[in-house]
């Protein structure tokens, strides 16, 4: 059962602007049941925590049904592994000071040059506040790819932690997280992914992952700006919470400070409303996932996201196609088509001699909107040669693109190339 692409365009206002949306890994549009949820919540139960009056009472159902839907989502055991905050790069930074705190000088962790920023320097300090040695795994600047042997190297040395993206949204390259996971557990070290950028494109199941730490962000999967962190609830239970006093010592109110953006979070349920909705309409391809265990949200949210991702081939091989065919362009990262299955619809390309942001500007002035440089991945930027050059160009579909909109892209940078 293929995806309606009509049907699920009206599901998103934004879309109504005359424009093609190729920014989507710098944030997607905001499903309609999203912002239904936000505006309910705001006109009927707009109320601190833990009140004994109605509008308060009625907040704390929609936050917990939150924490259900997430922990749904991501396959998580319980609500109580659930933590929200700002985004993903403030929850790491917060939960950093926690994880680092058990650290001793002459640790060691370990990071990728392949990660974003945000799940990289919030751990070289955390590193140097505690005088633990931070050792880096390469990837391979052809084809975009982690360098596991040099991963294997790292672990011998037995660090406190890795950290790790789960899609790249730089150059799109998926990781195997789950052989990373066991790999530096066999090494005992806790792992933490960052999925911010695999998100919107397939589903996650922590349980199966069997990492320690997962984070993502609303905003990357048409939602509201909210991060949500999971964290095995032994790890969270035993970890220091850095908090005010009167706050709970309890799950997982310890770490989510002060008072929370209650209607982002009621918006977050919302985006996996939709979720709910697609796999309604489009994922009864996906009844079989029930024999893995799944059932009611989390059957849904699965089958939701497997309907995503097999459209969602077709948008990546059209990309590929469709960049490769202009003249003097080149991409960055995995070109394989054969491939697909080990990269997110994101691709970063630069064309000919021309600065990014140039070239992004002359795709603005056609309504297709892309970014340029870096876009918080400076590591990877750094390891082509290319920070100092401006970046790269970037485009990202999400299953609210269409072929047809790909086309046009193609046709645009044929006509920049040509200038």
């Amino acid at each position: 059962m293929s995806l309606n692409l009509d049907a699920i365009r009206q599901q998103f206002p934004g879309l109504k602007r005359p424009a093609i949306f190729f920014d989507n890994p710098g944030g997607t549009q905001i499903a309609q049941p999203s912002i239904d949820r936000i505006n309910r919540y705001l006109i009927e139960s707009n109320a601190n925590h833990e009140g004994v009056f109605a509008t308060s009472i009625e907040s704390d159902a929609v936050l917990e049904e939150a924490h259900r839907a997430m922990a749904d989502f991501y396959n998580a055991s319980s609500p109580e592994e659930i933590v929200f905050g700002n985004n993903m790069t403030t929850l790491t930074l917060h939960i950093s000071r926690s994880i680092s705190r058990e650290w001793q000088a002459g640790d060691e962790i370990v990071l990728t040059r392949l990660d974003h920023d945000a799940n990289v320097t919030p751990w070289v300090l955390a590193a140097q506040d505690k005088g633990v040695k931070v050792n880096w795994v390469d990837f391979d600047v052809e084809d975009g790819t982690l360098k596991l042997d040099d991963l294997q190297k790292a672990l011998e040395r037995k660090p406190k932690l890795v950290a790790v993206g789960y899609a790249s949204n730089s150059l799109g390259t998926i990781n195997p997280v789950g052989k990373i996971t066991q790999m530096a557990h066999e090494a005992g070290a806790r792992v933490y992914i960052d999925a911010v950028q695999y998100a919107p494109h397939a589903p996650i199941d922590v349980q199966a992952i069997g990492c320690d730490f997962l984070v993502s962000s609303a905003y990357k999967f048409f939602g509201p700006h909210v991060g949500i962190l999971f964290g095995k609830r032994d790890l969270l239970e035993e970890l220091f919470a850095y908090k005010v006093r009167p706050a709970t010592n309890h799950l997982p109110g310890k770490f989510e400070t002060g008072t929370q953006n209650h209607e982002g979070i009621a918006g977050v349920l919302g985006a996996l409303e939709y979720f709910e909705w697609i796999a309604k309409n489009f994922g009864g391809d996906y009844d079989h996932l029930s024999r893995d265990g799944y059932d009611g949200r989390r059957l849904a949210l699965k089958k939701a996201l497997n309907a995503i991702r097999a459209y969602e081939f077709e948008l990546s091989r059209a990309l590929l196609t469709a960049l490769e065919a202009v003249p003097g362009l080149r991409i960055y990262g995995n070109t394989d088509s054969r491939r697909l299955d080990e990269r997110v619809a994101t691709f970063s390309f630069r064309l000919k001699d021309m600065h990014p942001k140039a070239v992004a500007e002359k795709l603005a002035a056609e309504n297709i909107y892309v970014w340029d440089g870096n876009y918080y991945a400076i590591n990877v930027t750094e390891r082509l040669g290319l920070e100092d050059k401006g970046g790269m160009v970037r485009v990202g579909a999400a299953h609210y693109n269409t072929l047809a909109e790909v086309a046009r892209l193609g046709e645009a940078l044929k006509k920049i190339a040509g200038e």
